[in-house]
């Protein structure tokens, strides 16, 4: 009998030969071979994606290309990529990269400060949009059709497959909403207004998606947040206004006349409120200067516009009284329930109606007046 802890008898397994460290040094041995195999095949990838192998540490790069480092370095850090040290990691595609974005710099077309916005706002945009397409694009393809099939195993012709018809439809795509941002910009009365926009700015809010996320499994929950964004993005599209972001329970947008964006919070609420498996919503609707910046909008009427959702009653719209004002003289809206009973040619062309509510202290925003918004007839 052996006691416990004591040194086994002679012609016993001793130190590494016992059975167990056997198993765990094979268990090893094929764990840092399941790594090397999933590290050879990352870089398949890699070199299936970008179309080139690594070729140039990060300084051999910004040599290259004739670019000081510490440009090269900002260039990188904005597109959301972690500093690398010295690795070779680099392709000819990242050369060619650096070279064009300071050679815009060189020729005056773009400020240094501008060309680092650039690249911010790019690698942010795709940045969001390569985790979509990974997470449940290409995720939900690759699912091995056969049992010992690794998901790699399929991935990769798949990938080489779509890689080339993916770039193309980017590409039409972002020259599409490029032209149609181009003529917005035209369309501006001076070149203020290029960046200090009249814009009406709406949230729209998911009621009680806090509680949700505490009972529902997560799959059901990123099943509910997808169709609540994919039906506001449409709706937005659909109406003509433009969806600035989503924040998971929440969607900002806006859109160029109080009317667009009166009838896109309206429609929101119908929508969402005949699907019975979406919380209600609330929706505030602000008019106004906003400041603009990487396709994002800032200032006190977007502030204003998320004070009003926060404070609406459920499925309502409320608006502020710029936003009222617009709808009014645009002849939206009469300007009281009493002038529209009234009558008269106009009369019919009503669209909207608003009831004022109490005013009320807003932190940051001082008294405001909320209103109503509800359709008529």
């Amino acid at each position: 009998m052996t006691v416990a802890g004591a040194e086994p008898e002679d012609g016993g397994a001793r130190g590494g030969d016992t059975p167990g460290d056997a198993t765990e040094s094979a268990e090893n041995a094929g764990d840092a071979e399941d790594a090397e195999d999933a590290e050879n095949i990352a870089l398949r990838m890699e070199r299936l994606i970008l179309g080139a192998d690594r070729q140039y540490t990060p300084f051999q790069a910004a040599r290259a290309a004739g670019v000081p480092m510490e440009l090269a370095s900002r260039f990188w850090r904005a597109m959301g990529f972690p500093d690398i040290g010295q690795a070779r990691v680099l392709t000819e595609a990242d050369v060619l990269a650096l070279r064009r974005l300071a050679g815009l710099v060189e020729a005056g077309l773009l400020s240094e400060s501008m060309a680092i916005q650039v690249a911010r706002s790019t690698g942010q945009t795709t940045a969001r949009l390569a985790d979509w397409q990974i997470d449940s694009f290409l995720e939900g393809l690759t699912e091995p059709p056969e049992p010992g099939m690794t998901r790699t195993e399929v991935a990769y012709p798949l990938v080489e497959l779509l890689l080339p018809e993916l770039e193309e439809f980017l590409i039409y795509v972002w020259r599409r909403q490029l032209a149609a941002a181009t003529g917005r910009v035209v369309q501006a009365q001076d070149d203020a207004e290029m960046v200090d926009r009249r814009l009406a700015v709406g949230f729209a809010d998911l009621v009680g998606f806090t509680r949700l996320t505490r009972r529902l499994e997560e799959e059901q929950l990123g099943e509910l947040v997808e169709a609540f964004e994919t039906t506001a993005a449409d709706l937005v599209a659909a109406r003509g206004g433009r969806l600035i972001k989503t924040l998971g329970d929440e969607v900002l947008f806006a859109a160029d006349d109080a009317g667009t964006a009166a009838d896109i919070g309206l429609r929101l609420v119908e929508t969402l409120g005949d699907d019975p498996m979406m919380p209600e919503l609330r929706v505030g609707i602000a008019f106004g200067t906003v400041t603009t910046r990487m396709g994002d909008v800032f200032g006190n009427t977007v502030n204003l516009a998320s004070r009003l959702t926060s404070i609406a009653p459920k499925d309502m719209v409320l608006v502020d009284g710029a936003m009222r004002e617009e709808l009014t003289s645009a002849g939206l809206a009469p300007q009281s329930e009493k002038a529209a009973d009234t009558g008269g040619p106009r009369a019919a062309a009503y669209r909207f109606a608003l009831q004022p509510l109490y005013q009320r202290p807003v932190r940051g925003l001082g008294i405001i007046e909320p209103w109503l918004l509800t359709r008529r007839g």
